[in-house]
């Protein structure tokens, strides 16, 4: 049986220092990816979400290590966010926020043993948004990024000194705001939670 733990075979991208901003080229890599929009904290639609994103993850898992022989580590639950109007972007009102939920698969994970495992997981489970999930190779490229430890509702000064980093660097932001989610907020205190925290950017 192969086991992969591709957490800590990209640890430059999942485990950046918590004291100093990293600059980094993230390369191209396959997501199953789910679109929203909404406050996380109250949209319903959000852990509907999530539900079908986690599900859809823990099926294609079992199946890869069942069918394969290739066991791996579920990884971490990652969301690209944004605002239709950027000036509107705020920490204070997220209701206007648009988000992608995505979860990142092994390399031996194909669009048809994605299929395979939705249509399996749809016989067991009533996931409304299951159908929403799509499986899609997403390339971020260069980006700067730090460890946040914390409460998600106190990023903002983080992400601000992200910014600034990126602009007394030559650069400027380009991309959506990018955060993976190392904690589960359901089992960890708010002050230990650990949130990547990643804007893509180019040379100004």
């Amino acid at each position: 049986m192969t086991k992969l733990d591709l957490k800590k075979q990209l640890k430059h991208l999942y485990t950046p220092s918590k004291k100093e901003f990293s600059i980094v080229d993230v390369p191209p890599m396959n997501f199953i990816m789910i679109d929203g929009s909404g406050d996380p904290n109250t949209a319903s639609e959000y852990q509907e979400a999530l539900g079908a994103l986690y599900g859809l993850s823990y099926t294609i898992k079992f199946a890869s290590k069942k069918q394969l022989g290739i066991d791996y580590v579920v990884m971490a639950l990652e969301g690209l966010w944004w605002a239709e109007d950027m000036a509107e972007f705020s920490q204070d009102d997220k209701s206007s926020w648009q988000w992608t939920m995505m979860m990142l698969q092994p390399d031996h994970i194909t669009a048809e043993f994605v299929e395979e495992a939705r249509a399996a997981l749809a016989k067991k489970k009533d996931l409304p948004d299951l159908s929403k999930v799509r499986f899609e190779r997403f390339h971020e490229g260069l980006s700067a990024q730090i460890m946040y430890l914390g409460p998600y509702a106190d990023e903002a000064p983080t992400i601000a000194r992200l910014h600034a980093f990126i602009e007394e660097s030559g650069y400027e932001r380009s991309g959506k705001h990018h955060e993976i989610y190392l904690g589960d907020p359901r089992r960890t205190a708010p002050e230990k939670l650990k949130t990547v925290i990643r804007q893509p950017m180019r040379p100004r």
